[in-house]
């Protein structure tokens, strides 16, 4: 388990915090190439351990799929999906990387997934299956509609 230090930090998030700087820092001004991030997110989901990774797999399958029109990219350190502005739509947490019992897909406000004054926006994920397979496919469709 993570600890925390004085910055109220815990070892985790100063990681996650310097991957995510890392990434800004070779993205550059001019952003990189599709191929290139994409290559970055499947490396990201490669490293995981196998329960995260088969889940990584997944989502990326599908948001691919779904919704050709977002940008792979990693944020944070995890697999994350952008529009042509480059503002994050979705992304997968493993669970891994913050010591959490569970994986997790989020979305960021850009994503249209309003539904009255108040909506969840993160989603706990246990494991793959057809029913997971329906829910995350619509919430995408729904996100960039």
């Amino acid at each position: 388990m993570s600890t925390k230090k004085k910055s109220g930090f815990t070892d985790a998030e100063r990681a996650a915090i310097k991957e995510r700087a890392q990434e800004l820092k070779t993205q550059g001004r001019g952003g990189q190439k599709r191929a290139d991030n994409e290559q970055t997110v499947l490396d990201a989901i490669a490293e995981m351990p196998d329960d995260d990774r088969v889940l990584g797999e997944r989502i990326h399958a599908l948001v691919t799929e779904k919704a050709p029109d977002l940008l792979p990219k990693t944020w944070y350190g995890m697999p994350a999906y952008a529009n042509s502005d480059g503002k994050v739509i979705c992304f997968f947490q493993s669970a891994d990387k913050f010591d959490s019992r569970y994986a997790s897909l989020g979305f960021n406000d850009d994503a249209k997934l309003d539904d009255g004054s108040m909506w969840p926006v993160s989603f706990a994920i246990l494991e793959w299956n057809p029913e997971v397979e329906r829910q995350v496919r619509n919430l995408v469709e729904v996100a960039v509609s």
